[in-house]
């Protein structure tokens, strides 16, 4: 590590929204990488000078217990780095609730070791369709869709793990124990009244203060204040990757198109895993082309080693002459059958990485990406380019010569356009 330490941490609770940050730093001029474990001397030192380091994990899937050693452990690592700012990266619907992914729980386990007065929660990023009003949360339904409140988008609110019920996020914070925020409303964020506003807001002593996000400028007006408020001690935050842009002072313009795909020299096809069942990734798809689709039974695959073996003999197979899709269907039972289906999933993936050179990864679906990616040898990802809002064109770290360089894409369920495969396959 170079001598100045780094300002800005983050820890993602899982993979495809750490990525995300990892592009808006990136984008913003700043020196970023995003570690997949927390990283050894050697690694950080691989890593040359940074400005912000992060760290992938998957919180988002474990239960308060479990957060809480995961993140006193993250508290730690980030505090003996010197980190003036943590960000403790949420999804930007914050699908969270108290037995699983508690945002509560991660506020609790992570402000012992960034003691600043001021807890803030950014809501909304306005780039990927999300806005909060008046405390309230709006999501689109896509790129570009319909925009809904929270409890009731058609996806988010029938979410298999974690349905977002409630829209007041002042409300949904404290049944997951934060349950006293406060709010500066986004008509303050003008002029000399964010100041006076967030005065206000402490003075009643809150355990967190919820910022409204209604525009780009908000952002910008949002992060300016709490630059300003740094003063009293290194500081934790909440929020999507809206809060990297508040701090970084770099609102996104329009989303440049991402570049052709070049092969690698050694050649090699695209691999695309999608394990969300989000309506919008289905509806991607449905309008890919030039993919052989493999169908995967998650019942199958979680109870039968032959059917592992045989997907993956059929991929390789498959992957010699084009770009495969690997399909997972709904499985059913509780979520705990789901975290089954990702790691049985992510064993797949790496039986097929194990044999072939691929050009390209791409992976949908956030606990499928968290797990699919652990399951590699990988130890860091860092940006290359963008492809589509909140999922980056990535490189991948790795000691093993076969992985390191690869190009990774890993998407959320809710994010890209409708030809999004399309576009991600393109070759020139």
């Amino acid at each position: 590590m170079a001598n100045e330490a780094p300002r800005y941490g983050w820890y993602g609770d899982d993979f495809t929204g750490a990525t995300d940050t990892l592009a808006t730093l990136a984008e913003a001029g700043q020196r970023a990488l995003l570690f997949l474990r927390f990283p050894t001397p050697a690694q950080l030192a691989s890593a040359g000078p940074l400005d912000a380091v992060g760290i992938a994990g998957a919180t988002r899937a474990m239960a308060p217990e479990a957060m809480a050693r995961e993140l006193d452990e993250a508290g730690r690592f980030f505090a003996a780095l010197g980190i003036g700012l943590l960000h403790y990266k949420c999804c930007s619907t914050f699908d969270s609730a108290p037995e699983i992914g508690s945002l509560g729980a991660a506020a609790r386990a992570l402000r012992p070791h960034f003691p600043n007065p001021l807890l803030p929660v950014i809501g909304g990023q306005p780039n990927l369709g999300r806005y909060c009003l008046f405390g309230n949360l709006f999501a689109a339904a896509g790129a570009g869709g319909t925009v809904h409140r929270i409890d009731r988008h058609p996806t988010m609110s029938v979410h298999p793990v974690t349905p977002m019920g409630e829209a007041d996020l002042r409300r949904h914070l404290a049944a997951q124990g934060l349950e006293r925020v406060a709010l500066v409303d986004y008509r303050s964020h003008e002029g000399e009244g964010a100041g006076l506003a967030l005065d206000a807001a402490l003075a009643g002593e809150p355990e967190a203060v919820l910022f409204d996000v209604s525009s780009a400028s908000d952002l910008a007006a949002v992060g300016a204040l709490l630059r300003e408020r740094m003063s009293p001690g290194p500081m934790l935050a909440i929020g999507a990757s809206s809060v990297a842009q508040a701090f970084a002072g770099f609102p996104r313009a329009a989303q440049p198109k991402m570049p052709k795909l070049a092969r690698s020299a050694s050649g090699g096809n695209l691999l695309a895993l999608v394990g969300s069942l989000s309506p919008v990734t289905r509806a991607q798809v449905d309008l890919a082309e030039g993919y052989d689709r493999i169908a995967i039974d998650p019942g199958r695959l979680t109870s039968e080693p032959a059917y592992l073996e045989a997907l993956g003999t059929e991929a390789l197979a498959r992957l010699a002459q084009r770009n495969v899709m690997l399909i997972t269907d709904k499985p059913a039972g509780t979520p705990a059958e789901t975290g089954k289906v990702a790691a049985a999933t992510g064993a797949l993936l790496r039986a097929i990485m194990n044999e072939v050179k691929v050009a390209r990864l791409v992976v949908a679906g956030g606990d499928t990406s968290t797990s699919a990616i652990r399951a590699l040898d990988l130890w860091g990802l860092s940006y290359r380019s963008p492809c589509t809002p909140g999922a980056p064109l990535c490189r991948a770290h790795s000691d093993d010569a076969r992985l390191d360089g690869l190009d990774i894409v890993l998407k959320g369920g809710q994010m890209g356009t409708p030809d999004f495969f399309n576009r991600v396959a393109e070759t020139g």
